[in-house]
């Protein structure tokens, strides 16, 4: 058995299949036809290079500050496609046992350990990546991160001394700013000189004069990569090759002088000014502490100590919890720890995990808890000697002493039963309208597809059921020569046939299921079954995984409309408020009955989760059905109107990625806070049944955040460090119990300055985008505009009036961690799902989209990316896949152009009246716009430009994680109308542009000054 702490033999995860997704999402010839098989409609596959480095070998963990890995390589090594059963030990676990003499190892010296400067905070029970230690090109696809060229060396991290643990630190490195402040505009409109002041309340950064950059998200998987979550990380595309000095960016090298003293017996003595990495930067973390901003981010780098001075800022006190997000390939993997049957130590009065933030006393007897204070007595199989410095002589070679997240095996106290096996329960719309527009095909041709993708193995469970007004179970037996349907006719009071049947193992079933879908499209191809019982199909479908637990995928086309849970049409209803000035529109967007939700609390105390896939061409009231999602932990897809001719392959890769991501099952969650603070509320896509707790039931994934609101409960100590952890206790796939702990460290701040310095932008943004999602249904939409605009009033007049220094009255001050809020506010308030006017469907989505959403992906929602293309062949690439976006204005766009724009949910390609014909024969191979199909499927045509066009979609889509559907937009009809509506900066939808905002804006802050 491994020494505790000791180095581990090798970083595979027993949960990790490196070849799981290495075969099928990350090398995207999806626009080549050549590259589809046989059975896929219309659609394209992620499929990976085989050359890739991604199965080199990283070194063992070895303690102390281990080097950054080479960029571009992965730390993995190839696992075995089963998991070692609960009781043994993976190359990169770590037992905590002893058998003999606790191992003495002299630490390094005092002034050697690194310290924080723009470090970023880590949270504790999350998973999380270390502290950023450098900032590097590196290959991803986060939605957040610019795309460059080539690799570049990682910069170290400086050394300063420090006591206890230290948290992560960020060095400059290759970055790319937000939009130029302010646009350009051809209106005449007089604006407010902006004044960004270089005072030493912040620090300086010059703006880019790009607009905001889109950058991959997180989810596409890597080749062969591993993580500890049992599921390769994506795929990384390199930084832009844009440098900028330090101490011109907000996360550059901290100024020195800044540093404050600390008294708190935890931890740091010194304190730089806390900086967060945006999360639409491409960087690498380097685990010291602190961890990754991938996991955890707070609204403020800095904590207030008091909630008066909370409230002064205008700010929110809020963390982002992605407890599984997606690592960067050279980050080193999370480290695995056994502490056998004793499970790992805690404090025995708060329940806070062990963390680098825990100090020891008493020649280590004793450890002082860095939650309730409370001091605890270490158990004699850990004790270890303390160093000079205070700190254990093992705390390097420990790594729940010396990493911000690290994983722990649970001991048998924390399970309720035996770990769930993976359930994929399949459920398909077979009502008249799905059959006659291709959805009933295009779900079959799909999941026939990803059966081959599923993880092998006696613990893959699948079943499958057809639905319209009656429900359709199948005998999967391997002994019958074929399917036998099960008919149940009655939708009021459902059950299941045969639960043991329906319900088989994959090895067992593969070929009878693969037969079954291949024969669904023709066996109801002359249905006149209107109806649909979705309700009364879905409750069937989970008592049939009720004894096990899994997940519940259903295939949805029309409203439902019979059985349990029928729902009538309310889209004219919703209309006619509209109309009359949406005195009680918002109600329109809550469930229409209180069946939905009592099925989806049953489901979720049962480990059942629910992904919808709404195929539909008509109103089916998303704002009943989603319910379901949200409630379970599920995700809802959305296909509006559906195209048999496009929309399959982004159905087929949607579905991919839903079984194939990083993902746990049976999950709980709670963030543990240090005392003056607390949890307020939750915000996402879970189930709450104990205050202090929230269920994600049958699956978290690498894709899901939550937001964590915060409160004061009592005044904190200037100087002090506050502390957040995020305990994650979940299921593998291969049937283990991990117990994920992140931790966060953040200093506390009696000065309104520091915490307009230490803001993080994204961060805060976010979290007004969730709580402006969560208020739409309850509240008039006029209401929700006008909180999102008075937030943004309110920071700026609270740094107006008592952070800056005197400037002329008709000049416009914005702090820099502010600078780009009024564009980020007024793009959500142009966004689908807060514009005055627009179906209910769409604004339902909206909402149910953006409660998961990780931050990364939430600027470029609101404020998308547009690309030139028709002038690509004049362009030298350097290598760059994506070029230059450029500003979503108008006055950028000529009617001889092409552009493609992306939010990361669509892809529009714009095609203005007077392209050149020979630009239109090589992008679509046509010599007149009018030939082209509304059914569009850009193709690849063996010309330069064409192939350049392509290898951008498949850029972006695998950065996105997400396929993007493609439509084509033409001056003059609505699709172009459509194009124009994403031109932010315009004067566009009855909205103001961007300088009238800023104006606007400027005369708001200034009467609120002049009434004081």
């Amino acid at each position: 058995m491994a020494t505790p702490g000791g180095p581990s033999q090798g970083n595979f995860n027993p949960n990790v299949d490196p070849n799981v997704l290495a075969n099928d999402m990350q090398n995207l010839q999806i626009n080549n036809q050549n590259q589809q098989r046989s059975s896929n409609i219309g659609g394209g596959i992620f499929r990976p290079p085989h050359n890739t480095p991604f199965h080199q070998q990283t070194p063992p963990f070895t303690g102390s500050q281990p080097a950054i890995p080479p960029s571009g390589v992965l730390p993995r090594v190839p696992s075995p496609s089963n998991g070692p059963r609960q009781n043994t030990l993976p190359s990169n676990m770590v037992s905590a046992r002893r058998s003999g003499r606790p191992p003495v190892a002299h630490p390094p010296p005092f002034a050697s350990r690194p310290s924080p400067p723009g470090a970023l905070p880590s949270s504790i029970g999350e998973p999380a990546v270390s502290s950023s230690s450098g900032i590097g090109p590196w290959q991803g696809p986060f939605p957040f991160s610019p795309l460059t060229s080539g690799p570049a060396p990682l910069p170290r991290a400086s050394i300063s001394g420090s006591l206890g643990n230290v948290p992560c630190t960020f060095t400059p490195g290759q970055i790319t700013g937000g939009p130029r402040f302010p646009p350009a505009t051809s209106s005449s409109m007089p604006r407010p000189e902006v004044v960004l002041p270089q005072s030493p309340t912040i620090l300086p950064s010059g703006p880019s004069p790009q607009p905001p950059q889109m950058r991959p998200s997180y989810g596409i998987p890597p080749a062969g990569a591993t993580s500890a979550m049992g599921r390769p990380p994506p795929p990384f595309s390199a930084p832009p090759n844009v440098r900028t000095s330090p101490g011109s960016s907000p996360f550059s090298a901290p100024v020195q002088g800044m540093l404050q003293a600390s008294g708190s017996p935890y931890g740091m003595q010194t304190w730089p000014p806390q900086t967060q990495q945006p999360a639409t930067s491409d960087y690498v973390v380097k685990d010291a502490g602190n961890c990754s901003p991938r996991y955890i981010r707070c609204t403020v780098n800095q904590i207030p100590c008091t909630a008066d001075l909370l409230s002064t800022s205008g700010m929110q006190l809020a963390l982002l919890v992605q407890p599984l997000a997606l690592q960067h390939p050279s980050e080193e993997p999370i480290q695995i720890v056994d502490f056998g049957e004793t499970g790992p130590i805690r404090c025995s009065r708060c329940k806070g995990y062990i963390n680098p933030f825990m100090k020891f006393v008493d020649q280590g007897r004793h450890f002082i808890c860095n939650f309730c204070g409370f001091t605890d007595e270490t158990p004699r199989y850990y004790l270890c000697n303390l160093g000079p410095d205070g700190r254990r002589r093992d705390a390097d070679e420990r790594p729940e002493l010396c990493r911000g997240t690290v994983e722990f095996v649970a001991a048998r106290e924390y399970m309720v039963r035996d770990p769930m096996p993976s359930v994929f329960f399949f459920l398909i719309d077979v009502s008249v309208n799905a059959i006659q527009t291709g959805a009933t095909a295009a779900a079959c041709s799909a999941i026939t597809q990803v059966l081959i993708d599923l993880p092998d193995g006696p613990r893959t469970l699948v079943g499958i059921a057809t639905f319209d007004s009656t429900i359709h179970f199948y005998n999967l037996k391997r002994a019958l020569q074929q399917p036998l349907m099960l008919i149940v006719p009655d939708i009021q009071d459902v059950y299941t046939p045969l639960e043991s049947d329906v319900v088989v193992q994959l090895a067992e079933c593969r070929q009878h299921l693969e037969i079954l879908l291949d024969t669904i499209p023709t066996m109801f191809q002359n249905t006149r079954t209107a109806d649909s019982a979705f309700g009364a199909a879905v409750k069937a479908a989970f008592l049939a995984v009720k004894t096990t637990g899994g997940k519940l995928l259903v295939f949805q086309s029309v409203l439902p409309s019979i059985g349990i849970g029928s729902l009538s049409s309310r889209e004219a209803e919703g209309r006619t408020n509209v109309a009359a000035g949406e005195k009680e529109a918002h109600k329109l967007l809550q469930p229409m009955d209180k069946i939905m939700k009592t099925m989806a609390i049953e489901f979720a105390e049962h480990q059942v989760c629910v992904d919808l896939f709404i195929t539909s061409q008509t109103y089916v009231d998303i704002a009943s059905l989603s319910v379901v999602s949200r409630t379970t932990g599920g995700q809802v897809y959305y296909y509006y109107p559906f195209s048999a001719i496009s929309d399959p392959a982004k159905l087929y890769n949607d579905l991919l990625w839903n079984v194939k991501r990083p993902q746990g099952f049976e999950a709980v969650m709670r963030v543990r806070c240090s005392q003056g603070i607390q949890v307020k509320e939750y915000y996402g896509n879970y189930c709450k049944r104990l205050p202090t707790d929230i269920d994600l039931p049958a699956q978290i994934d690498c894709d899901k955040t939550i937001m964590v609101s915060l409160r004061h409960d009592d005044k904190l100590q200037e100087g002090s460090e506050c502390v957040f952890q995020c305990a994650l206790l979940y299921s593998t796939v291969y049937g283990q119990r991990r117990i994920r702990v992140s931790t966060l460290s953040l200093p506390c701040t009696n000065m309104l300055s520091n915490l307009f310095r230490s803001a993080d932008l994204d961060t805060c943004f976010t979290c007004m985008l969730k709580q402006a999602a969560n208020e739409i249904p309850s509240a008039p939409l006029a209401q929700v505009r006008d909180h999102a605009t008075n937030v943004c009033i309110n920071i700026l007049y609270s740094y107006r009036k008592l952070c800056a220094t005197v400037f002329s009255s008709g000049q416009l001050v914005l702090p820099e961690a502010f600078k780009l809020l009024p564009l980020f506010v007024l793009a959500l308030l142009k966004s689908s799902g807060l514009l005055p006017d627009g179906r209910i469907d769409d604004r339902s989505f909206w909402i149910s989209y953006v409660s998961p959403l990780a931050a990364p992906l939430v600027v470029p929602l609101v404020y998308p990316r547009m690309i030139v293309l028709h002038d690509l062949d004049e362009k030298e690439s350097d290598n760059v896949v994506i070029p230059t976006s450029v500003p979503l204005s108008s006055e950028h766009i000529c009617d001889e152009g092409v552009y493609l724009l992306e939010n990361g949910e669509v892809c529009l390609i714009y095609v203005g009246n007077s392209v050149q014909p020979n630009v239109l024969q090589k992008l679509f191979g046509i010599s007149s716009i009018e030939d082209i199909s509304n059914q569009f499927v850009l193709q690849q045509l063996e010309n330069p430009l064409s192939k350049k066009v392509n290898a951008i979609l498949n850029e972006i889509r695998r950065q996105r994680c997400s396929y993007l559907r493609l439509k084509l937009c033409r001056k003059g009809d609505p699709s172009g109308m459509m194009f124009f509506s994403y031109m932010v900066e315009d004067k566009n939808l009855g909205s103001l542009s961007y300088v009238e905002y800023l104006v606007h804006i400027h005369r708001q802050v200034q009467s609120k000054l002049t009434n004081i």
